[in-house]
């Protein structure tokens, strides 16, 4: 098949979240199997023109009021040979940040920017003279390309592709007012009924009704999202398409996270056979981190975004009942991640109060991460949802024991300690409430306690697969589907 992924973002140019991880993990997963992958996102400031190709002739866009034009500038994914290509338009994309200056604001021109992003996207078939036969759309910033292309101008251009929308967060919609559809080509006008949601501008919902497949990174989020508690406004529609709907867990890229290889990790890199690195990282991140060094305490890790989604103030309240096994001075916490001014504020005020305990950094560091991955004994996903998630994943890749809330891709990749011993590698709860992730900290501490058990859970942990192959399948059938439904239209 040939496949192109539209998405507002991937690495290693551009990432706010799990979705820039997922897109190119996949599409080299898909590219192993034979299929004709190629991406494509905006050329935002951050990404050095100089490295890239960029062609001589320019892209036209069919926008209101007027046409507008772009570069396109190519280049691949490294290690995997995936061509990507690259939206360049610098009044939409040359700036800071990539949906806004902070993750407490957004660009108010984000309706224009990503209906530009979407419609480019369609037109980049033409401008290769390539036609995919599956447009896939990732989130909502790529949702309204499933519009476009049923409307009479794309369907004459695309007459036998089909579209298939992955949700990877529904409680991002890309919400507005209906005057943000105006800047949608002339073509869509007196057609735009399925953009509109609540009475509001909804990008999402928009791809949703229009799609002719629709996945999510879980099955139990697939599940979750048909009702009012999960559903974000959406469930009903999401109800009225469940027949299309299907649920595929995210995999990892298994070369890119491994203990054994990792240079960040070098001198002290491990593997489940030789564990002794992982005791020495630990002390290198409570150093890090201005933490005692303290082989005897357990040591929890967060690397998050500072959202409300994350569950941070479960964990952020001074006197707590989550932060009992901190204030006692039982266990240690080091904490990375930037987001809402509120969430910042909060954890810094904790670290303050409870210096010999927790420690947190707020900032976005990629080699800092690997060393919580790997320095840590438990890592803490308190999320009220969570779509997939990938660190918990990396998590038991690097035997570093998660404790999540059950909700979305955690209760689908972590197996509790307590009520599976032979077989679990984690610690999991239900309520998203200060109290019962209190408890399942508390059961990781007395767990820690014990040294066979724990070495024991660490190497099943780091003997699991979340492989991408295997979801690669699972797309092949969902695209199969999609181009079914698409020829009997």
């Amino acid at each position: 098949m040939n496949i192109l992924m539209v998405s507002s973002e991937s690495v290693p140019f551009a990432k706010t979240g799990g979705l820039a991880d997922a897109v190119p993990a996949l599409a080299g997963a898909l590219r192993r199997r034979g299929h004709d992958v190629r991406i494509v996102m905006p050329r935002y400031y951050g990404i050095d023109r100089r490295t890239l190709r960029c062609d001589e002739a320019p892209m036209g866009v069919p926008m209101r009021p007027d046409e507008m034009w772009c570069a396109v500038c190519r280049t691949v994914l490294p290690g995997s040979g995936v061509p990507v290509y690259l939206i360049d338009r610098e009044d939409l994309f040359g700036r800071d940040g990539l949906y806004g200056p902070d993750g407490s604001s957004s660009w108010p021109d984000n309706a224009r920017r990503f209906a530009f992003f979407s419609t480019a996207a369609l037109q980049l078939g033409r401008y290769l003279g390539w036609t995919p036969d599956i447009f896939h759309l990732h989130d909502w910033q790529a949702a309204p390309a499933a519009w476009l292309l049923g409307t009479e101008e794309y369907r004459k251009a695309y007459p036998e592709s089909a579209s298939v929308l992955t949700i990877h967060n529904l409680g991002y919609q890309g919400v507005g007012a209906p005057s943000d559809l105006a800047s949608f080509p002339e073509f869509t006008e007196g057609h735009q009924a399925p953009m509109l949601h609540g009475g509001h501008a909804n990008y999402l919902a928009g791809g949703l009704a229009c799609a002719d497949g629709i996945t999510t990174v879980s099955p139990t989020y697939a599940r979750e999202i048909l009702t009012p508690a999960f559903g974000e406004g959406l469930d009903d529609l999401l109800s009225s398409r469940v027949d299309r709907l299907t649920g595929i867990l995210n995999g990892m890229d298994y070369s890119e996270w491994n203990p054994a290889r990792d240079p960040v990790l070098k001198p002290h890199r491990y593997s489940s056979r030789f564990m002794r690195g992982k005791a020495k990282l630990k002390a290198r991140l409570q150093e890090e981190m201005g933490l005692p060094s303290n082989p005897e305490l357990p040591l929890f890790g967060m690397i998050t975004r500072l959202t409300g989604q994350k569950g941070i103030d479960l964990v952020a309240e001074i006197q707590g009942p989550a932060t009992e096994v901190f204030r006692s001075g039982r266990a240690q916490l080091a904490v990375l991640g930037t987001g809402e001014t509120r969430y910042e504020e909060a954890l810094r005020s904790l670290a303050d109060a409870l210096p010999q305990a927790c420690a947190v950094r707020i900032a976005f560091s990629g080699p800092l991460s690997r060393l919580i991955e790997a320095g840590s004994d438990f890592f803490v996903m308190p999320s009220r949802y969570e779509p997939c998630g990938l660190n918990q994943m990396y998590s038991l890749r690097y035997g570093t024991l998660p404790v999540v809330r059950r909700t979305g891709g955690l209760a689908d990749s972590v197996r509790d300690l307590d009520a599976d011993p032979q077989d679990g590698d984690g610690f999991i709860f239900d309520r998203a409430d200060p109290s019962a992730l209190g408890e399942a900290l508390n059961r990781a501490t007395l767990f820690y306690g014990d040294t066979r058990k724990m070495k024991a859970a660490r190497r099943r942990a780091m003997g699991r697969r979340f492989d991408w192959d295997a979801s690669s399948r699972d797309y092949e059938t969902a695209y199969s589907m999609a181009l079914e439904r698409r020829r009997l239209r």
